[in-house]
């Protein structure tokens, strides 16, 4: 697992992540925040095969954040009980050396959400979506910039055959 100090030089030297907010907190002892970007709420059914060739990956609909005061920077998601798709404002770039993985923040469980991810593959590149669970009955508010989860990367034997899936930008 990469600490804070590798990640740093590969995201200053090799853009392992970009479009960032800020480095200095985004970065944890072993890994790295990615914050909200955009909410989507799923309109339609998914499918998915084995072969992908009938793959139907929902879009859903934007979900705006709502600013509180005409003043503000940025806004709020009052999110309701349920499931939401994530887009993260961060760009990964790993290469084929290199895995992610990632966990919710424990300030996120404590309020009664979790996200659920993937593996982040060597060779990815791109803004990262994973899911948001609401559980709290109550709902979550929750801020535009957000940090919601948290990747740790790992090493792996390099790999001729990078990610070549269909959300690789």
């Amino acid at each position: 697992m990469l600490n804070r100090e590798e990640l740093e030089k590969l995201i200053k030297e090799q853009g392992l992540v970009t479009d960032y907010i800020n480095l200095d907190i985004q970065l944890t002892p072993n890994g790295f925040d990615l914050t909200v970007g955009n909410v989507y709420g799923f309109d339609t059914a998914g499918a998915l095969d084995f072969s992908n060739k009938e793959r139907i990956v929902p879009e859903g609909k934007e979900i705006l954040p709502q600013k509180e005061k005409p003043g503000d920077k940025f806004g709020w998601w009052n999110l309701k009980k349920g499931a939401y798709k994530i887009r993260t404002n961060e760009i990964v770039n790993i290469p084929n050396d290199l895995i992610a993985i990632s966990f919710p923040r424990t300030s996120l469980l404590r309020m009664g959400a979790f996200t659920q991810n993937g593996v982040w593959d060597a060779g990815f590149k791109g803004k990262s979506e994973f899911i948001l669970v609401v559980e709290n009955p109550n709902g979550l508010r929750l801020k535009q910039n957000a940090r919601i989860t948290q990747l740790i990367f790992e090493r792996i034997n390099k790999t001729d055959k990078g990610y070549n899936g269909i959300y690789k930008s």
